[in-house]
């Protein structure tokens, strides 16, 4: 619902790499045996009356805290099934975990580190997997125990650190995965104000390491914090669970995906966390026997909200994706009944479906019923399941929705699902909305748009066109509470009207129709935008490649290819021809297009895959600049000139 990975998300930038979905040939026998539906067509669509929309929203939920979440769902549904997870991916089984376990690793957690390893309220970074530590982790933060800082887990090793410096962290709960990382920085003393390192899916006993410096620091593993937390509630030690914590008091910092020297800390309070609840709780209706499927990272607001605190107040269990490889297994072994993922992810189901409905030669049959059971579910008559039974068995058999999350969606594909039967639902917003502004009621499924406006929120759209585009200006009570420790980067992008009310200027170019229904139609601001929703930011690409001495000048952006659906990140320089010449000589221009790639693979192993920049262009003259010198992207996007190079 959000745009807006863990090496999940990562993986998925080329469509190459994504998993194979098994699904069997179809037989599709009911389509064939359902002649019924065929003869009585005609009489149930004259006889019987047209089923009306739902043109109001659900009762919403008014939950005004994390906490309040947390209690009412894990005393509510104490024996249910919570979390489903596995220690390994290969494992034969789930692990099943209760909300009654849940509830008391919290607390014993909770009780554990706020005693002895930390004061109440200091920064707690999380950086790992989806998996059931993570969980555990993140609500015990937000229920008291400190300010929760979820963490990429793909950030390369010096951005690891400067994350948990800027945001001064005394604690860090990692996964094994990330431990060479988290080792090292603090065996150099990298991270100076941490004084506590959780391992989760660890036993190993507390333990006191003395640095080279003499600082003294815990090293634990998550079991045995638990574990001494568990012991000091059954003597009593109730001191976490009373934690009061002001609902609109700083409780999690989300980092934007930039670099840590340009990315932006977004910070939220457990209210504005909640008011997610409540937003969605007003257009879809979740209940203890829907069960999640995490396969998007946790580190992002909208897994952590939608695909985590949602299930939590409704007493929905999750299952944890163990991987793109295994996700085909998982889903048949867990059987959700809401997927949540990106586009890509959504697109290739999607493909692999079609693939094998035209190999089983079905394809005519299966338009012809979804055409015959849409108009029958218009008076009241679904069977599209029971039609469709095969191709739901191949994604668990209790599909009810598919959430396309972080980018937009092609609409055929949303369509099609619909056409299946799937309650097909999509949204927007950004990390700074925390992260819902719309999104798509379930009683009212417009594919093609990006969602509704959420209950009590605005917005609205500034300088509209003739075709009524202009930039979406957001006012919701999920709206952050501004950028961490930059007060002038939020006045930038957060005002305040006459009375008091406050807009978030989004960057994006789009739509809202007389309905309140969102149209994303372009961006403004510079940002590349994947397609799995990950944002790259040029100009912290720009300022790695000032440092390239063969570099005058550069712009990075995003290359529209033909039939290709992610954007290049290009950058486009200007060489500085007398450094050049006074390194090189006389060399041609192939062989400075050669040494400037040279550079700009060398900057690529500094980032992150995703931000890798994939091609180069030598521009021919100065850029198109402002009367202020600066770059007129979207005029030298267009009609910029760039040199021919011919190969040597």
């Amino acid at each position: 619902m959000a745009r807006k990975k863990n090496s999940l998300i990562n993986r998925l930038n080329d469509f190459k790499k994504l998993p194979k979905i098994k699904m069997p040939k179809l037989k599709l026998d009911n389509i064939d045996r359902i002649e019924e539906l065929r003869v009585d067509f005609e009489k149930y669509v004259q006889n019987a009356p047209r089923v009306d929309r739902r043109n109001d929203i659900y009762p919403p939920t008014h939950y005004e805290s994390v906490k309040e979440i947390f209690l009412y769902g894990t005393e509510k549904f104490r024996d249910r099934v919570f979390i489903l997870d596995k220690d390994k991916p290969r494992d034969k089984h789930f692990k099943e975990y209760t909300y009654g376990n849940f509830a008391k690793d919290v607390e014993a957690l909770g009780t554990a580190l706020t005693f002895k390893y930390i004061e109440q309220g200091e920064p707690i970074v999380i950086i790992g997997e989806n998996q059931y530590d993570w969980y555990v982790s993140y609500i015990t933060a937000l229920c008291g125990a400190g300010l929760a800082v979820p963490l990429d887990k793909e950030l390369p090793e010096n951005e690891i650190e400067l994350t948990i410096n800027r945001a001064r962290a005394a604690c860090v709960i990692f996964s094994p995965k990330v431990k060479g990382k988290i080792e090292k920085l603090m065996e150099k003393e990298k991270l100076p104000t941490v004084r506590c390192f959780i391992e989760m899916r660890s036993d190993e006993a507390p333990e006191t390491k003395v640095l080279p410096s003499g600082k003294e620091v815990y090293f634990c593993g998550f079991d045995s914090v638990v574990l001494e937390g568990r012991v000091m509630v059954a003597n009593g030690d109730d001191h976490f669970m009373k934690i009061e914590r002001d609902p609109d008091a700083f409780t999690a910092l989300f980092f934007t995906s930039g670099t840590t020297a340009s990315a932006k800390g977004v910070m939220a309070s457990a209210r504005q966390l909640a008011n997610n609840i409540n937003a969605v709780s007003a257009y879809v209706q979740i209940n203890e026997n829907d069960r999640f499927f995490s396969v998007l990272p946790l580190h992002h607001t909208y897994e952590s909200s939608i695909g985590f605190l949602l299930a939590l107040a409704y007493g929905s269990s999750i299952a944890v994706c163990q991987g793109l490889r295994y996700i085909s297994d998982n889903l048949k072994e867990t059987k959700p009944s809401i997927i949540i993922a990106v586009p890509l992810l959504i697109e290739h189901l999607y493909a692999t479906i079609m693939k094998t409905v035209k190999k089983s030669n079905k394809e005519k049959a299966v338009l012809y019923m979804m055409q015959t059971t849409n108009a029958l579910k218009n008076i009241g008559i679904d069977v599209k399941k029971k039609v469709f039974k095969e191709i739901y068995d191949g994604v668990g058999g209790k599909l009810k929705y598919i959430v396309s999350a972080a980018a937009p969606i092609d609409p055929k594909v949303g369509q099609w699902f619909t056409d299946l039967g799937v309650i097909f639902l999509q949204g927007y917003g950004l990390t700074e909305t925390c992260p819902i502004s719309a999104v798509t009621p379930e009683y009212d499924t417009r594919v093609g748009s990006a969602g509704k406006t959420i209950h009590n929120g605005i917005i609205r759209v500034d300088n509209p066109d003739e075709k009524g585009e202009g930039e979406l200006v957001i006012s919701t009570d999920t709206l952050m509470m501004g950028y961490y420790e930059d007060e002038e980067a939020t006045r930038d992008v957060i005002e305040v009207d006459a009375n008091g009310r406050r807009w978030f200027h989004s960057g994006d170019i789009g739509r809202v129709d007389e309905d309140g229904f969102v149209y994303v139609t372009g961006r403004i601001k510079n940002v590349i935008v994947t397609q799995n929703g990950k944002n790259i930011y040029p100009e912290e690409l720009e300022l790695l490649l000032g440092d390239v001495e063969e570099i005058e000048e550069s712009m990075v952006y995003g290359k529209e290819v033909p039939d290709e659906k992610e954007l290049i990140v290009t950058a486009r320089v200007i060489p500085d021809y007398n450094k050049i010449e006074e390194l090189y000589g006389d060399v041609s221009l192939a062989e400075i297009y050669r040494l400037i790639m040279h550079q700009i693979r060398e900057i690529n192993k500094k980032t992150t895959n995703y931000k890798a920049i994939k091609a180069l262009e030598i521009k021919d003259g100065p850029f198109i600049k402002t009367t202020t010198q600066k770059i007129k992207r979207f005029a030298e996007i267009a009609d910029g000139k760039i040199l021919e190079i011919e190969e040597e």
